[in-house]
């Protein structure tokens, strides 16, 4: 994952956390179901990314591996 892309997660989640407390601390529901979602948008992105990088060092290393043997 690069750095760029850990940046705007964080910066996604840090956003729904302060969403989702002002929404508690007014009292309005929606806002805080909004931070909710943000927060679990910029999670699954996060997943999606780690998946992502772990297929791209497997595919790397077994290329590679390929490549050593021949």
């Amino acid at each position: 994952m690069s750095t760029d892309e850990k940046f705007e997660n964080t910066k996604d989640k840090l956003g729904g956390q302060a969403k989702e407390g002002l929404g508690k601390l007014t009292g309005d529901k929606q806002t805080e179901t909004e931070g909710q979602t943000e927060q679990g948008k910029a999670e699954a992105r996060d997943k999606v990314q780690d998946a992502r990088d772990t297929v791209k060092g497997a595919a790397s290393g077994l290329f590679d591996k390929d490549k050593k043997d021949r």
